[in-house]
């Protein structure tokens, strides 16, 4: 049975931490998402740590939480990533003379299982980016969900179509149109790097048809967000993973879909269908190539038809290859030579 994880809730932050916080988002350009989960990862710590101060800790200390955290039931994953946040904390506050050193570096988090992306079949993203079906009979809420499933409609085929990020779509403004009508997107990524993706035909229908109907939303004229919720605003990343998941529900697909596993979906099938890892990613906007090889998982299915396109002697119907097989051990020959 699982340990409690400890409760986080109402911990101040120690002297420092949010100085360290605030240079992360301001000069590192560390995404809300990351920061918030840092935020979060320091105050486990602090609860953890309970009466100690940062000058106290020692890395028994800190192998004791680890083993705490990995005894609550807390992934290898996330305490991977509460080590980082703890590591950076104490690096900076050593680096300027609070502490002697930083007790936190060396100390690794229990292995983990490596998750493959979870992408969809070429046949269950276009199951999942098929229209869905509305009320034949009119009327006042159908239309405004007939809205709703047009925004949705575009925010769905962009998505599959560039790769782009949740946040990097919710991010999207009206002045992006430009060049998404010459069929590209400018993104802002983590770390507020800027990168350009190209949007496919059907992508930019999607979208043309919400802009026609984007006004229905709109409360204010000056807002400039591309996807609004129903307030008017710009859409809530939320509102996207719940309309996501309920509109692969309608499409009848088994498993939870979330808007990540279009973006895996987006890299899977590229590399499937092109094999240059390079531009994948540059579309995906990966600083290392080592989390874009991650998509070479190639199911057997895809491999075995690109061995019978390419192999010189992969062009060979069964029934040759059952013979070959056959020929291969004949037991009257095999007799000859033993007599």
């Amino acid at each position: 049975m699982s340990e409690p994880e400890p409760s986080t809730a109402h911990v101040a932050l120690w002297p420092g931490a949010e100085d360290w916080l605030a240079e992360l988002r301001d000069q590192r350009r560390v995404s809300p998402h990351t920061l918030s989960n840092y935020e979060r990862d320091l105050r486990r710590l602090q609860t953890l740590a309970g009466n100690a101060s940062p000058a106290e800790l020692t890395a028994l200390d800190l192998r004791r939480f680890v083993g705490r955290l990995h005894a609550s039931g807390l992934s290898g994953r996330s305490i991977a990533r509460s080590l980082s946040a703890w590591r950076g904390l104490l690096r900076w506050l050593a680096r300027r003379g609070v502490l002697d050193a930083n007790v936190a570096e060396g100390l690794h988090a229990p292995k983990h299982p490596k998750r493959l992306p979870d992408a969809l079949s070429v046949d269950e993203a276009f199951r999942l980016l098929n229209p869905v079906a509305t009320a034949e009979t009119p009327n006042a809420n159908a239309e405004r969900e007939q809205v709703l499933q047009c925004r949705d409609q575009a925010m769905f085929e962009l998505f599959y179509s560039s790769g782009i990020r949740l946040s990097e779509l919710v991010g999207l403004d009206m002045d992006c149109l430009t060049d998404l009508r010459q069929g590209e997107v400018r993104v802002l990524g983590k770390r507020n790097k800027t990168r350009v993706v190209p949007v496919g035909r059907t992508a930019q229908t999607a979208v043309e048809r919400w802009l026609n109907v984007r006004a229905q939303l709109l409360k204010t004229e000056d807002e400039p967000a591309l996807f609004l919720g129903q307030q008017g605003k710009r859409i809530a990343p939320r509102t996207i993973q719940l309309r996501l998941n309920r509109h692969g529900q309608q499409q009848g697909l088994p498993q939870r879909i979330h808007p990540h596993q279009l973006r895996h979906s987006f890299a899977t099938h590229m590399l499937q269908g092109s094999g240059d890892l390079r531009a994948v990613q540059e579309m995906l906007g990966h600083a290392s190539i080592a989390s874009t090889q991650v998509y070479t998982h190639l199911d057997f299915q895809h491999l075995a038809q690109v061995y019978d396109q390419a192999h010189p002697r992969a062009h060979r119907n069964k029934a040759a290859i059952a013979q070959a097989d056959a020929s291969r051990f004949n037991p009257e020959q095999e007799d000859k030579k033993v007599t």
